[in-house]
C-alpha cells in the first residue's frame, strides 16, 4: 500500500521570489554532523616519549599540545620529567628553544658510528673556526662571520650548510636582506649538547671580539678549543675543505 504523501517531509516550503520561483531552505546539519575536537589524550611522560620516538622531525611544544589536547604548562612540565629520566640512558632529550627532538647520547656516539658504518667525518679548523661563531653569535650573515674571521667564508658556510651543522634562520633587515644563520638539531648531536644553554663560557677577549663583529681580523686560532671535537674522539685535523 502506498503512503499517503506529506508535503512536511521536504522541509519548510520554499519562499517565493515574486516571480513564481521558489527558493528551497536548507535545513541545518544535526548536530552530531558538527566536527567536534578531538578527545583530550593524558600527557603522559611515557606517551610523550613515544611521541617523540617515532617523529620525524623536531616537534614544536605548541604541536604537542594540539596532539595531546594539553595546555602549555603540561607539556613544559612533561618534557621536564622526560630531560631528567633519560639523563642517565642512551637517549637525550634535545631542545632548541620551542622545538625538541630524542637524540642518542653522546657516550654511545662511539658505538653507533661503527653500527652505521663510518665515525662522523671531521671538521676542518676553518669549519670549526665559522661554526664557533654562528654558534655563539646566532643569528648571524655571512659578512659579519666574514669581519670576525678576515677571510671570506662563503665556501665552508656552504659545507656547513650541507651537513645541516648551520642553517638558515631568516633574512636580516639589513640592505640587500641577507641571510641569517644559526645551529640545528645536527649541531645539538655532533657535540653532545642537549641546547645552546650548555655551550662553553667564552674567555672575555674572545666574546668581545665576537661582539666587535671583526673589527679586527681574527688572524690566530681563537676558536679552535672552543668546539674542539675531543668528545669525538680528540681534535680535528684539516678535512681538506679547502680555503676559507
Amino acid at each position: 500500500m502506498t503512503e499517503p504523501f506529506d508535503p512536511t517531509a521536504l522541509g519548510e516550503p520554499a519562499a517565493d521570489d515574486g516571480l513564481g520561483n521558489g527558493t528551497a531552505s536548507v535545513a541545518p546539519p544535526p548536530a552530531d554532523a558538527v566536527a567536534q575536537p578531538p578527545e583530550p589524550i593524558e600527557l603522559t611522560e611515557a606517551a610523550l616519549e613515544a611521541l617523540l620516538f617515532v617523529a620525524e622531525r623536531p616537534l614544536s611544544r605548541r604541536e604537542i599540545a594540539a596532539l595531546a589536547g594539553a595546555d602549555r604548562a603540561t607539556v613544559d612540565a612533561r618534557l621536564g620529567d622526560l630531560e631528567v629520566s633519560l639523563r642517565s640512558r642512551g637517549i637525550r632529550l634535545l631542545i632548541d628553544g620551542a622545538r625538541v627532538e630524542l637524540a642518542t647520547a653522546p657516550e654511545g656516539g662511539a658505538l653507533v658510528a661503527r653500527y652505521v658504518g663510518a665515525d662522523a667525518t671531521r671538521l676542518s679548523p676553518a669549519s670549526l673556526e665559522t661554526l664557533a661563531i654562528v654558534a655563539y653569535r646566532q643569528p648571524v650573515t655571512k659578512a659579519a662571520v666574514e669581519r670576525v674571521r678576515g677571510v671570506d667564508s662563503d665556501y665552508t658556510i656552504r659545507t656547513l650548510l650541507h651537513r645541516r651543522l648551520v642553517v638558515e634562520l631568516g633574512r636580516s633587515s639589513a640592505p640587500g636582506r641577507p641571510f641569517l644563520y644559526g645551529t640545528g638539531f645536527e649541531f645539538l648531536e655532533r657535540f653532545g649538547l642537549t641546547s645552546l644553554d650548555e655551550l662553553p663560557p667564552l674567555d672575555a677577549d674572545v666574546a668581545a671580539r665576537l661582539a666587535e663583529e671583526g673589527g679586527e681580523p681574527v688572524t690566530d686560532p681563537l676558536f679552535g678549543t672552543i668546539l674542539g671535537e675531543g668528545r669525538q674522539g680528540g681534535p680535528a685535523p684539516d678535512g681538506g675543505e679547502g680555503p676559507g
